[in-house]
């Protein structure tokens, strides 16, 4: 079993290994690991009522964390929801260029209610379709993970007159500009006059793969739409619009059962580093 996999798997089940403070304090829903290391550093987290202003320490399950003197939640199960982004949202928390977010969206429609989520990935601001959110960064690296195998589902549309040798050349893999892309499924649904659109499927996200391949056949992408990640798919879900993945189908999906996640939790290597003891 990999690593993140054995991590995972240790999420949906009962954790007392020894673990990072920051992981912790991540794992808590409440930042990222990077932004928790920030705040032990500035001295705003307490471990059973003593400053803490080194990230390099694990806790127990018995320590009382708190930052900025609020008890730390417990750390939740993982869940996952689907969400159909429209175009001209950015796919971030915080936009260098002030854009509106999918986060500003989705606080403004479902208010509070919701844990602080990460993405799944990205969409491009012109982009639009199914993404994943989650409560778990641990959950969104494994699903990140080319290693994981679960293929995205595109329909895209493009303009000009689509050549079959093209959609050839895209399932055998290409380079470009020096980057080598996977093998990519492509087929023509409708070809029109002046346009046409294309089914795409890949196991891997590159950075704008999608238009840096039409492009590079000289096709413009006019739209381009995420239709599945994985066993998870649009369906019906209308625009702007999220639901909750059931967590009996999230845990299928990722092939977990009771036997598998006792053992992987027994097996789970303890993170190198001193252990706090409790006051």
């Amino acid at each position: 079993m990999t690593d993140a996999k054995q991590n995972l798997t240790a999420l949906f089940t009962a954790n007392t290994a020894p673990e990072r403070l920051a992981k912790r304090i991540a794992g808590a829903g409440l930042c990222s690991r990077r932004q928790a290391e920030a705040w032990i550093g500035a001295g705003r987290v307490k471990i059973n009522g003593a400053l803490q202003t080194s990230p390099a320490i694990n806790v127990g399950a018995s320590d009382n964390i708190s930052v900025d003197d609020k008890v730390l939640p417990q750390i939740a199960p993982p869940r996952l929801w689907r969400y159909y982004k429209p175009r001209g949202l950015v796919v971030s928390h915080r936009d260098e260029k002030n854009r509106a977010t999918i986060f500003d969206a989705i606080r403004e429609k479902y208010s509070d209610t919701l844990p602080r989520l990460i993405s799944v990935g990205r969409l491009d601001l012109d982009s639009e379709g199914l993404l994943l959110l989650t409560n778990s960064g641990v959950l969104a690296r494994y699903l990140e993970l080319p290693a994981t195998g679960w293929t995205r589902k595109y329909r895209v549309r493009v303009r000009g007159q689509v050549q079959a040798e093209h959609l050839k050349a895209l399932g055998q893999g290409i380079t470009i500009d020096g980057i080598r892309y996977r093998p990519v499924v492509a087929s023509l649904d409708r070809q029109s006059t002046s346009n046409a659109w294309i089914s795409l499927a890949l196991s891997e996200g590159k950075n704008r793969e999608i238009r840096n391949l039409m492009r590079h056949f000289g096709y413009e992408v006019s739209r381009l739409i995420r239709t599945s990640f994985g066993p998870f798919t649009l369906a019906r879900l209308e625009e702007s619009t999220m639901l909750e993945v059931k967590p009996a189908i999230l845990r299928d999906q990722l092939g977990f059962n009771t036997t598998e996640a006792k053992h992987a939790n027994h097996k789970r290597k303890k993170t190198p580093g001193k252990t706090h003891r409790p006051a």
